[in-house]
């Protein structure tokens, strides 16, 4: 595969991976503005965020691993999932910019912790100050 084809193949990654996001967060926005019910703090509420916030943390994170991969960015084996966002900050002389800033590394680090905690936690009690700040 020649290198045209392999840009070609990571942009169109980059594409489907984003559009996934879109419409993670329009099905997050409709279901705030129709279905949510902020004081009743119920379970079921609760399980929507918290998949919904996992989806859209884990596709983006497929995407930055697709970019990780093209720009053969060596992850660490222990921790790899905090290394991958730290190599998203790096702007890399001649070989690309940095994919997201500094702030949002911070942000999107409580994401990863949220979705760490969520796949090992399997209770079906939330936290609803975390779910607020998530």
């Amino acid at each position: 595969m020649s290198v045209n084809s392999k840009i070609l193949t990571l942009k169109s990654e980059i594409k489907k991976g984003m559009s996934v996001l879109f419409k993670i967060c329009r099905f997050y926005d409709e279901y705030i503005s129709t279905s949510f019910e902020p004081k009743q703090q119920k379970l079921e509420q609760a399980i929507v965020i918290s998949d919904l916030v996992c989806s859209y943390y884990t596709c983006l994170e497929t995407i930055f691993l697709r970019i990780s991969q093209f720009f053969e960015n060596d992850l660490a084996k222990e921790k790899w999932h905090q290394d991958l966002l730290q190599k998203m900050c790096l702007q890399i002389e001649g070989v690309r910019n940095a994919v997201i800033q500094n702030e949002t590394f911070m942000n999107l680090v409580e994401l990863l912790k949220f979705r760490h905690f969520k796949r090992y936690y399997f209770e079906l009690e939330y936290d609803w100050d975390k779910l607020d700040f998530i």
